[in-house]
């Protein structure tokens, strides 16, 4: 290559035409490499504004199904809530309605003597369930139980007093005119007392099974004042105390139905009674035939069967039970005083009771109800012949309350006050179950 000057140029003017010529020799190839890497950048950043609207439809698509899951969770509570409800009111029920304590179940419900407690959702919001409450719930494999959990051992020790009394005035003779009377009057006055302590104890055998077993220890005091108006007033008192065990009783129920929501549960049941305790056949008697010792027993053998019903109502409770109770005739060949006695057909009776009832809050819990009883005659046969006494007819007003003490233990309590004149002034019955 040659280089061909024409004229005259200085040193400085050609560096300068050296150096333009340099600079526009190599301004393209420059150009290009700087295009090729703002592309780069370029699709790095679409690259990286893809990954975040993916990002963003995913986070769209989660926040939705997060809202889903919260509204079926509100609903699978609600539905546990009305279930648990149920489930408490059932168990307290039973106790009263069926004759034994709330298991709690049942809580309860217990009612008249037993279906333990009784619906347990207060008015209002209802708060969490104790995580106790939640296992027993998920020991109930269908439905609702209101009977002893299968593989459960409770010990219930209860208390139990009676109070009765009578005034009677007999009049054998003629009555001339109203208030003047020609005769013998008799007057009768007697207050009798009874404490019972019971150790109770129930398994439950299925899911839907339950067998109990009940040991009583009997203590009586009887106080009789009898005034006789002959030739002259003789007023006599007498005071009478025994204590021994009584009859112990043998049990077992069982759910019928399962106890769907908003459907009624049925239990069955039956009872069998030896007697085990003092006959009233089998204590002292004097010369007139009047008894100078106290029976802490029948002295028959029964057999009780019946039903209960329960009908969970949020927050209250149904119940309504009927039995029959068979007492066997007995030969007691014994002579009493100077009347020899033979065969003895004790009366049998049928039993029924309605009542409801109602949660307070989740541990208390409260029961009304009214429960009577139809005793038929008692046929005796005394020397040469047969005596048949009286039907009785023995109603009660009811009230229950229950506690949950602990997750394991509930005090029950229940009051019967007579209104017949042949049932007992008052009964009352504390009852502290414990379950194993």
């Amino acid at each position: 290559m040659s280089w061909h000057f024409t004229g005259a140029m200085s040193p400085a003017r050609l560096a300068g035409s050296l150096c333009a010529t340099a600079v526009v020799i190599g301004t393209p190839a420059y150009a290009s490499e700087t295009s090729a890497q703002i592309a780069r950048i370029q699709a790095e950043i679409d690259a990286q504004a893809q990954l975040i609207s993916d990002q963003n439809r995913q986070l769209t698509e989660q926040r939705a199904l997060i809202d889903a899951q919260a509204g079926e969770i509100e609903k699978l509570k609600d539905i546990r809530d009305q279930i648990l409800a149920e489930i408490r009111g059932g168990q307290r029920a039973a106790a009263g309605a069926v004759g034994m304590p709330a298991t709690g179940q049942l809580a309860a419900v217990q009612a008249p003597q037993g279906v333990e407690g009784l619906p347990a959702r207060p008015v209002g919001e209802a708060p969490p369930a104790p995580r106790q409450e939640l296992a027993e719930v998920a020991a109930i494999p269908q439905g609702m139980g209101v009977l002893t959990p299968k593989g459960t051992f409770i010990v219930e020790p209860s208390f139990e007093f009676t109070r009765s009394s009578a005034n009677r005035l007999v009049f054998r003779g003629v009555e001339i005119v109203p208030g003047v009377q020609l005769g013998v009057i008799d007057a009768n006055d007697a207050d009798r007392d009874s404490l019972v302590g019971v150790l109770a104890a129930r398994y439950g055998v299925g899911d839907r099974l339950e067998v109990e077993a009940r040991v009583p220890y009997v203590y009586r005091h009887d106080r009789v004042t009898t005034l006789a108006q002959r030739d002259a007033s003789v007023t006599r008192t007498t005071t009478l105390e025994a204590q021994d065990i009584g009859d112990v009783e043998f049990a077992a129920r069982y759910q019928v139905s399962q106890g769907l929501p908003g459907k009624p549960i049925f239990v069955i049941n039956g009872r069998v009674k030896p007697p085990t305790g003092k006959s009233p056949y089998d204590v002292n008697y004097d010369e007139f035939g009047v008894a100078t010792g106290l029976a802490t027993g029948s002295g028959f053998w029964g057999v009780e069967l019946g039903g209960t019903m329960l009908y969970p109502t949020d927050p209250a409770v149904i119940f309504a039970s009927l039995s029959y109770l068979y007492n066997a005739p007995r030969n007691i060949n014994k002579t009493i005083g100077t009347v020899p006695v033979g065969e003895v057909d004790p009366g049998d009776s049928i039993n029924g009771s309605i009542g409801f009832g109602l949660s307070l809050n989740p541990r208390f819990s409260v029961s009304f109800g009214y429960s009577h009883s139809y005793i038929f005659e008692t046929r005796s046969e005394l020397g040469a012949t047969t005596q048949h006494s009286n039907a009785l007819q023995v109603g009660a007003m009811q009230m229950g309350m229950s506690f949950r003490l602990t997750p394991r233990m509930t005090l029950n309590g229940n009051f019967e006050f007579g209104v017949t004149s042949d049932a007992p002034d008052m009964r009352m019955v504390i009852r502290l179950p414990y379950t194993f």
